[in-house]
């Protein structure tokens, strides 16, 4: 309830000062002005919000593959580890925007370079987090698994992945708020649809109203992707819930 009383205060301060402050609308649409644009434009937003929201989630499913692939082959392999990890964090580093265009040079314009892109984003947080569940795992657990001659493999499967669920859906839901700023980036690198392209059009046309409509689109995709990562985790991973807002 508090968290609604505040949108709706700010939305309102918003307002006011949009009709108020002597603010052209095509620099700051009003929400009144905003949600008119999410009407009469539905047909047009909804068809590039399709398009964006297959880029995001095809990615996030590329990015959890292979992260976690990748941070299961750093957890076995301590020398490639101390390798692989360094040239992970300094990958970091590189900004999208300057990679974006060489994959649609590479790629072409369809969706194969906007994946990656997304993938890309998403990859780093996935990896970081489910490292830092392998690394987490009970110690007690582990020389249990010992002490009944359980192989490698076994403790693997049966101890560290379901210890790691946890951190894993963590990085997975860092992931989703990312992935749709990476999808914009990729869709304004090159695209002839999507949510990012419709950015890229409307502002210089001054439809800002429609531009706004689209950045509501947006989140609202990155806010729904997370509430259903939490809802799979609370039924996934049951006994890591804990009560929001407290300690560990």
């Amino acid at each position: 309830m508090t968290a609604a009383a505040l949108v709706l205060a700010l939305l309102g301060g918003w307002e006011l000062y949009a009709r108020l402050g002597g603010v052209d609308s095509f620099i700051l649409p009003a929400p009144s002005e905003i949600a008119s644009a999410l009407a009469d434009d539905r047909a047009l937003l909804w068809s590039n919000f399709t398009v964006t929201a297959g880029e995001v989630l095809l990615g996030i499913a590329v990015a959890l593959a292979a992260g976690l692939a990748l941070a299961l082959a750093l957890h076995l392999s301590g020398a490639l580890r101390r390798a692989v990890y360094p040239l992970l964090v300094a990958s970091q580093t590189i900004p999208i925007v300057v990679i974006a265009p060489l994959l649609v040079v590479w790629l072409g314009y369809d969706i194969g370079p906007k994946l990656v892109i997304v993938a890309l984003v998403c990859f780093f947080p996935i990896v970081v987090n489910a490292l830092d569940g392998l690394a987490r795992v009970d110690p007690d657990l582990l020389k249990l698994m010992r002490t009944f001659g359980a192989s490698r493999w076994r403790t693997l499967w049966s101890v560290e992945l379901p210890a790691t669920l946890p951190s894993l859906f963590s990085g997975a839901k860092i992931a989703a708020t990312v992935a749709v700023i990476g999808a914009v980036l990729a869709e304004q690198a090159g695209s002839s649809e999507g949510l990012g392209h419709l950015l890229l059009q409307a502002i210089p046309q001054l439809e800002t109203a429609r531009a706004y409509a689209a950045v509501v689109l947006l989140a609202a995709l990155a806010i729904g992707l997370f509430l259903a990562l939490t809802a799979l985790e609370r039924v996934t991973v049951p006994w890591a819930r804990r009560p929001v807002g407290r300690g560990a």
